[in-house]
């Protein structure tokens, strides 16, 4: 399910990536209809059970989505624009740059 909400003057769309098995949440953000940049969390599947036993993924957004809203909105007040993924396995979380990674895993 895909949510829309508002910062300063950007628009925020937020959601799962549809069909995926693994734990990818995506923030695509907005200014007047253009798209600026895509901040993403990814969670690896040996890491899940740190964020909830069951591996459930609307257990794990409940209680992780106000924090990564945080991390959304620390970008916007940096003017920082680069598509960004959070990377969260089991040795920590990652900042990385997604325009430095392959053709075949940059978002949309």
């Amino acid at each position: 399910m895909q949510t829309t909400w508002t910062y300063k003057d950007y628009e925020i769309e937020e959601g799962l990536k549809p069909g995926s098995k693994t734990f990818r949440y995506f923030f695509k953000i907005l200014k007047s209809g253009e798209k600026k940049c895509n901040c993403c969390v990814w969670i690896a599947d040996e890491a899940l059970s740190q964020f909830d036993q069951d591996k459930e993924f609307d257990t794990i957004l409940a209680s992780q989505k106000e924090a990564w809203q945080r991390w959304v909105k620390g970008k916007i007040d940096e003017g920082d624009f680069r598509n960004r993924a959070l990377k969260i396995g089991k040795e920590g979380q990652q900042e990385i740059n997604l325009s430095d990674m392959s053709d075949h895993i940059k978002p949309e």
